[in-house]
Protein backbone atom coordinates (compact mmCIF):
# COMPACT_ATOMS: atom_id res chain seq x y z
CA UNK A 1 0.00 0.00 0.00
CA UNK A 2 1.70 3.19 -1.14
CA UNK A 3 -0.04 5.65 1.17
CA UNK A 4 1.68 6.18 4.53
CA UNK A 5 -0.04 5.59 7.87
CA UNK A 6 0.61 8.75 9.91
CA UNK A 7 -0.18 8.97 13.63
CA UNK A 8 0.43 11.38 16.51
CA UNK A 9 1.08 14.47 14.34
CA UNK A 10 3.66 12.62 12.24
CA UNK A 11 5.67 11.25 15.16
CA UNK A 12 4.75 7.67 14.19
CA UNK A 13 4.65 6.60 10.54
CA UNK A 14 4.43 3.28 8.76
CA UNK A 15 3.82 1.64 5.40
CA UNK A 16 1.61 -1.41 4.97
CA UNK A 17 2.85 -4.47 3.08
CA UNK A 18 0.26 -7.05 1.97
CA UNK A 19 1.42 -10.52 0.94
CA UNK A 20 -0.20 -12.94 -1.54
CA UNK A 21 -1.06 -15.36 1.29
CA UNK A 22 -3.06 -12.64 3.09
CA UNK A 23 -0.34 -11.77 5.62
CA UNK A 24 -0.13 -8.10 6.61
CA UNK A 25 2.84 -6.22 8.05
CA UNK A 26 3.66 -2.59 8.68
CA UNK A 27 7.17 -1.15 8.58
CA UNK A 28 7.62 2.09 10.44
CA UNK A 29 9.47 4.66 12.48
CA UNK A 30 8.53 6.12 15.87
CA UNK A 31 10.04 9.33 17.18
CA UNK A 32 10.59 9.75 20.93
CA UNK A 33 7.35 10.25 22.86
CA UNK A 34 4.52 8.55 24.75
CA UNK A 35 1.89 6.72 22.71
CA UNK A 36 -1.32 4.77 23.25
CA UNK A 37 -2.27 2.27 20.54
CA UNK A 38 -5.29 0.07 19.95
CA UNK A 39 -5.37 -3.09 17.85
CA UNK A 40 -8.10 -5.33 16.48
CA UNK A 41 -5.73 -8.15 15.47
CA UNK A 42 -3.06 -9.90 17.50
CA UNK A 43 0.26 -8.16 16.81
CA UNK A 44 3.89 -9.12 17.00
CA UNK A 45 6.00 -5.98 17.11
CA UNK A 46 9.67 -6.47 16.25
CA UNK A 47 11.99 -3.63 17.17
CA UNK A 48 14.72 -3.43 14.55
CA UNK A 49 16.57 -0.50 16.17
CA UNK A 50 15.86 1.91 19.02
CA UNK A 51 14.75 1.79 22.63
CA UNK A 52 11.32 1.90 24.23
CA UNK A 53 9.25 0.68 27.13
CA UNK A 54 5.93 -1.10 26.64
CA UNK A 55 3.00 -1.58 29.01
CA UNK A 56 0.90 -4.48 27.75
CA UNK A 57 -2.81 -5.03 28.46
CA UNK A 58 -3.51 -6.33 31.95
CA UNK A 59 -0.08 -5.32 33.25
CA UNK A 60 0.98 -2.41 35.43
CA UNK A 61 4.65 -2.96 34.60
CA UNK A 62 6.69 -1.21 31.93
CA UNK A 63 9.08 -3.55 30.08
CA UNK A 64 12.25 -2.26 28.38
CA UNK A 65 12.60 -3.32 24.73
CA UNK A 66 15.49 -2.53 22.38
CA UNK A 67 16.64 -3.36 18.87
CA UNK A 68 16.54 -7.09 18.15
CA UNK A 69 13.69 -7.77 20.59
CA UNK A 70 9.96 -8.23 20.05
CA UNK A 71 6.72 -8.37 21.99
CA UNK A 72 3.17 -9.62 21.39
CA UNK A 73 -0.08 -7.72 21.84
CA UNK A 74 -3.40 -9.59 22.13
CA UNK A 75 -6.26 -8.86 19.73
CA UNK A 76 -8.88 -6.24 20.65
CA UNK A 77 -6.71 -4.45 23.18
CA UNK A 78 -4.73 -1.28 23.91
CA UNK A 79 -1.08 -0.90 24.82
CA UNK A 80 1.19 2.00 25.75
CA UNK A 81 4.70 2.86 24.57
CA UNK A 82 7.33 5.23 25.93
CA UNK A 83 9.74 5.62 23.01
CA UNK A 84 13.17 6.84 24.17
CA UNK A 85 15.04 7.00 20.85
CA UNK A 86 14.07 6.95 17.17
CA UNK A 87 12.74 3.42 16.76
CA UNK A 88 12.52 1.31 13.59
CA UNK A 89 9.88 -1.41 13.79
CA UNK A 90 8.09 -4.17 11.89
CA UNK A 91 4.60 -5.12 13.04
CA UNK A 92 2.97 -8.41 11.97
CA UNK A 93 -0.81 -8.78 12.26
CA UNK A 94 -2.15 -12.25 13.03
CA UNK A 95 -5.74 -13.37 12.40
Amino acid sequence: VKQANIYFDGKVTSRTVLFADGEKKTLGIMLPGDYDFGTEDKEIMEIMAGELEVKLPGSEDWVAISGGQKFEVPANSRFQLKVATVTDYCCSYLK
